[in-house]
């Protein structure tokens, strides 16, 4: 494998660190280095790969290479069922996003306006007949003359169209089409004039579709490689006005791939050319993957891999599972990483691509489901920061609980839709204030109390959000700063190294520590979006219950690997991280998987109506 996106034939499986140490080496081969990643291997007891988890979901990485494989498989099935070549069948497929069924059906009704719509062939020019004209004759016309006239055209009009079918095609409409291609169409006893840049050279080289609408090669390239380029097309129809007949795939390559031996020209447009080839291809693999709803393409910059995920192409079953898949590939494309990291595989910039296969989430959002998940997002967009200004700077009023701004400094404020007269600070009547308008030291009033509890009654729900919202974002926050802490690690493991007998093999268990707790944080974070909207009740009493003891054991193993390293605590500081790590991965997998079954056996209960799932009973929030 010569990089992270390259991935042989046979790669089907993808491994995480741990999951590389099998058992199966030979006892007697091994080195030094597989001794002491048995010895590190102790630390953590790692079961082999079998079946999923309860919150895992099979899925399979493809490269590019892979899915322009499962493309050619489509189109070769069409040019068997169609007796067409390759380059109409590929353009009448995308023409019907790639639905084989729905395709084979259109085609067998009509197969003319099938390739007409696909811009495969020109439409059929419509012929208006000219009536004949009516001629009047005298009474005195004799009847030689009258009979002889029509004779004449009748004669004339069956000759023209006894001419105009001997040029009609005799075949069926699907072997009268031919592939667009490439013509000369510059004749030598006329001056071709480039209709895009006017371009009149003795030598210009032309190029044309069956519309005959030539252009100059120049400008047929500047228009595919802006179409390409700039608009991201895929299908590219011809230049002229009004024409929809497509360029097929053989004709874009010949524009921007030179044949093999041709003389180079200019080397910063080849370059340039082969560039856009490479972005036209990408871009047909995009197209396909989009009409696929088994397959989804790597949100991550500058990845070309794709996932397939036929467990989670429904709807229906975004409601029973969380569809978190990863590409199979590591870091971010286009860029090298660092020597520091390409030494420990520490860093952002080596970590897994994980995303959410059946939503546009690109990230990890176990537990909650897609659909709640979305909700929580939305909410966080509109909400939180209107959110926190309101609970900072208004008030309700008593009387209507309409939300009022203090914009003096009178303590008397009038509601403007009730025309309620209360005191700013205890929230009572403005009447039993007496004389004392601009200070009140009536808290103890039963009316000012009462006030103020409707007043928090009123404020309940945007406390309840607050709460979970600043705990989600208090551990996304940690999780942005994870780049950080692995940096602070890998120089912790390079003083165990300087400071003790430790091996790289040996201080390893800190970068598992580290890793786990990044994992962790990211499932904290969602499980409290997935509190805000669980109804109450004892399912949602243990799902919190869950939820406090991983965060307690993800804090506890936090402060371990935020403790000064002294070198005759070592050994003791290996075994706590190691022991705790091992049960917070536990906790983190108790929560996963209650929840994942708990979706599975219905026995999760929303306080909202969230898409796939009934609606919700009332319930007190």
């Amino acid at each position: 494998m010569s990089s992270d996106y390259e991935f042989s034939d046979d790669d089907g499986d993808y491994f995480d660190d741990e999951e590389m140490i099998d058992g199966t080496q030979d006892s007697e081969a091994q080195s030094e280095d597989d001794m002491d990643m048995d010895a590190f291997g102790d630390d953590f007891k790692v079961t082999p790969k079998g079946k999923c988890k309860s919150y895992e979901i099979e899925y399979e990485s493809l490269s590019q290479s892979a899915v322009e494989r499962l493309m050619q498989k489509d189109v070769d099935h069409i040019c068997g069922i169609f007796g067409v070549d390759s380059g109409i069948a590929s353009l009448l497929l995308r023409h019907m996003k790639w639905n084989k069924e729905r395709l084979i059906e259109k085609y067998m009704d009509n197969p003319t306006a099938m390739l007409v719509a696909a811009g495969v062939t020109m439409p059929e020019p419509v012929v208006t007949s000219t009536p004949t004209p009516i001629r009047t004759h005298s009474s005195h016309t004799t009847p030689t003359n009258t009979s002889r006239r029509p004779t004449r055209a009748t004669s004339k009009l069956m000759a023209l169209a006894s001419g105009s079918k001997s040029k009609s095609p005799t075949s069926s409409p699907t072997s009268s089409f031919t592939t667009p291609k490439a013509v000369k169409t510059a004749k030598s006893e006329e001056v071709f004039v480039c209709p895009i840049c006017f371009d009149d050279s003795p030598g210009l080289q032309t190029l044309a579709l069956d519309c005959e609408h030539a252009f100059c090669s120049t400008c047929w390239t500047s228009y595919v490689g802006s179409k390409v380029r700039d608009e991201a097309e895929h299908c590219i129809r011809c230049m002229a006005e009004g024409c929809a007949l497509a360029c097929p795939d053989s004709f874009i390559r010949s524009i921007l791939v030179p044949e093999p031996g041709a003389p180079i020209t200019d080397a910063a447009q080849e370059e340039e050319n082969a560039k856009t080839w490479a972005r036209f291809q990408e871009l047909l693999v995009r197209h396909f993957v989009g009409c696929n709803t088994s397959l989804k393409f790597c949100p991550y910059p500058s990845c070309t891999n794709t996932v397939s995920c036929p467990a989670a192409a429904s709807k229906i079953s975004l409601t029973t599972v969380v569809p978190t898949v990863s590409c199979g590939a590591r870091g971010i494309g286009g860029q090298a990483m660092t020597q520091s990291q390409q030494g420990s595989q520490l860093g952002i910039g080596g970590k897994e691509h994980k995303f959410c296969f059946g939503c546009p989430i690109e990230s990890d959002h176990r537990p909650v489901v897609c659909g709640a998940a979305k909700l929580w997002l939305k909410k966080c967009r509109d909400d939180s920061e209107t959110a926190n200004w309101i609970k900072s700077n208004t008030k309700e009023c008593s009387q209507c609980q309409s939300t009022i701004e203090k914009n003096g400094g009178c303590n008397h404020m009038t509601c403007k839709k009730c025309k309620h007269e209360f005191c700013w600070v205890c929230m009572g009547p403005w009447s039993e204030h007496g004389t004392a308008w601009y200070s009140c030291n009536r808290y103890d009033e039963q009316t000012g109390v009462e006030a103020r509890d409707a007043q928090s009654k009123s404020r309940a729900s945007l406390e309840r959000y607050l709460h979970y919202y600043n705990r989600w974002a208090n551990h996304e926050q940690s999780a942005k700063l994870a780049l950080d802490l692995y940096a602070k690690t890998e120089k912790k493991m390079e003083d165990m190294q300087i400071t003790s007998a430790l091996t790289w093999i040996e201080v390893q268990f800190m970068k598992k520590a580290v890793e786990e707790v990044d994992k962790c944080r990211m499932t904290l974070k969602w499980t409290y979006a997935m509190a805000y909207y669980l109804a109450k009740g004892n399912q949602k009493d243990l799902f919190e219950d869950n939820q406090r003891d991983l965060e307690r054991a993800v804090e506890d193993l936090s402060e371990l690997l935020e403790s000064p390293i002294e070198a005759e605590n070592i050994p003791t500081l290996r075994q706590k991280v190691t022991d705790k790590t091992v049960y917070v991965q536990k906790r983190n997998e108790i929560v996963l998987e209650d929840t994942a079954n708990g979706f599975v056996e219905g026995r999760w209960r929303w306080n909202v109506t969230v898409d796939g799932f009934d609606d919700p009973t009332e319930v007190a929030i």
